[in-house]
């Protein structure tokens, strides 16, 4: 069956608090002149405890951001730099979001509650700090496609439509607004790590670590690992595992995020902040989500690559804790394999069929690839085909996004997107638990 959220009583714990002052700056959310409630996560809510909010407490907490009860006692935009498109930028931060909580599943977990759409920071710039609707309808259907295909992603947890008029040069406009609230594993990105490493905090950055180890436990380094009892080795081998899985499931899932800069890698190896994503139409390497991306640098068949080199910068971020940087190339040099062992662990589960070792793997891995190709279908296809995903289909193409998108805009009419989660959630019943990141 598949991990089905369990239920679990509200565990406020704002473990944030003890590097707040230096990760982020305390901010006020904007004022909303309407609220209607638009979408509310009634599967995860009940994982975090807040099952019970009436609709009207909802709007209280994730519209009007009243503070949850012995949660954080203001919101707190966080300061990071980034690679964008592998051009550092010093200049970044929360520019139209904030953190506004964070809490324990019942497994333990410590869980951040993101917003998007919350109002101006100090890091919004030129921009107004805003979220279109149709944004916020996009958030929900990646993330409800990708948690359903095994991927480690946020979850769409609130969408609040906020009665603004959006002005946008990418879509029709003046457009509806709306405030998103997710709920993520973290929200520490590498470009956190490379912003405190660029200013010289280097007592900040190894608090950094110290604060992700303690808060995002996995398992140690290998028994071989040079260096294996520092703590920014241990982290960057964290990473390595959670990052080459993480660029496997995008594959195996025929998905493209489209943006996948340092700032939008979280350290926990967690798919989140979705803008420009696709699902291949059919299997292309080249394929881009962003109309922006003029060199392909996020293309398809390029996004392990580009994975990779995010964790090399967070290598390099992490370079001025270690005293010898071969630890640090150590586990970097175990990108590869670990994406491989991935790869080949989750297509076999998206099959349906036990791994019958590496070279029969690899070699079933390009026969599908040479069939995708060859016959011009996406994974989406192909894996209903082999499998049938329980009767249900998979595919989430743009036009279907669209189609979704139109009846909303046009008539008010959500009774597709409900359809279309409701679809979903089928799919991820029927394809059971997803494999571990392989450590």
């Amino acid at each position: 069956m598949h991990a089905e959220p369990q239920d679990a009583p509200y565990r406020p714990d704002h473990a944030i608090s003890a590097i707040s002052n230096w990760i982020g700056d305390v901010v006020a959310p904007a004022v909303f002149p309407e609220h209607r409630l638009r979408f509310r996560n009634n599967r995860w809510d009940r994982a975090v405890g807040l099952g019970d909010l009436s609709d009207a407490q909802w709007i209280e907490h994730f519209g009007r951001f009243q503070p949850l009860p012995d949660n954080l006692p203001q919101p707190l935009a966080l300061r990071y730099h980034g690679h964008q498109f592998r051009h550092y930028n010093p200049q970044l931060g929360d520019g139209r979001g904030f953190l506004f909580g964070q809490l324990r599943d019942g497994a333990g977990r410590l869980l951040d509650l993101g917003t998007k759409g919350s109002g101006r920071t100090p890091w919004s710039r030129t921009a107004d700090g805003r979220l279109t609707l149709k944004g916020a309808v996009r958030e929900i259907l990646a993330t409800e496609t990708l948690e359903a295909l095994g991927v480690n992603t946020s979850k769409t947890f609130s969408v609040i439509e906020t009665g603004e008029q959006l002005v946008r040069g990418d879509e029709p406009s003046p457009t509806r607004s709306a405030v998103l609230v997710r709920l993520s594993h973290s929200h520490i990105r590498i470009g956190s790590f490379q912003r405190l490493a660029s200013l010289g905090e280097l007592e900040h950055l190894a608090a950094l670590v110290d604060y992700c180890l303690a808060q995002y436990p996995g398992p140690p380094p290998p028994a071989d690992a040079p260096g294996r009892e520092q703590p920014a080795v241990i982290l960057l081998h964290q990473a390595v595992e959670r990052m080459a899985d993480l660029a496997a499931s995008y594959m195996v899932a025929g998905f493209v995020h489209g943006v996948l800069n340092t700032d939008n890698i979280a350290i926990t190896g967690e798919s989140f902040d979705y803008g420009p994503w696709r699902f291949l139409p059919h299997w292309d390497p080249t394929f881009t989500a962003a109309y922006f991306d003029e060199n392909g640098l996020y293309a398809f068949g390029r996004q392990p690559e580009a994975i990779r080199w995010n964790v090399g910068q967070l290598a390099v971020a992490l370079r001025p804790l270690v005293e010898q940087p071969e630890p640090l190339i150590a586990a970097l040099d175990r990108y590869g394999a670990c994406y491989q062992t991935s790869m080949m662990r989750r297509f076999c589960w998206r099959l349906g069929v036990e791994s019958q070792g590496l070279e029969a793997d690899s070699a079933l891995i390009e026969a599908a690839e040479h069939t995708m190709r060859e016959e011009r279908i996406g994974p989406h296809d192909y894996f209903h085909r082999q499998r049938g995903d329980g009767g249900v289909p998979t595919s989430l193409l743009i036009e279907e996004v669209e189609q979704i998108w139109a009846a909303i805009a046009e008539n008010d009419d959500w009774s597709m997107l409900d359809a279309k989660i409701a679809t979903i959630r089928k799919l991820g019943v029927a394809l059971g638990i997803p494999p571990a990141p392989a450590g």
